[in-house]
């Protein structure tokens, strides 16, 4: 079962990043925009989680906030 959260709580995941993890929410998204090419949400979670040691919260805000730029991008 999947955990859904607020877009403030989302909003206050990815202010928080930075400052928990050392790295820029931009530096994350190349990062995830560099990596393998997995389709499943919770797959590119776990990899980033394993590959980069980040906790389940942070790796799942920042999967959506790639997943939200991107629909920007082609939609908008």
């Amino acid at each position: 079962m999947s955990v859904e959260f607020s877009e403030q709580t989302h909003r206050n995941m990815i202010d928080r990043i930075p400052l928990t993890t050392g790295r820029e929410v931009s530096d994350w998204l190349r990062t995830v925009d560099d990596g393998p090419s997995l389709v499943r949400f919770e797959e590119k979670v776990s990899w980033l989680r394993g590959a980069h040691e980040l906790s389940y919260g942070q790796a799942k805000a920042i999967i959506h906030e790639y997943d939200l730029r991107r629909a920007a991008r082609r939609f908008g």
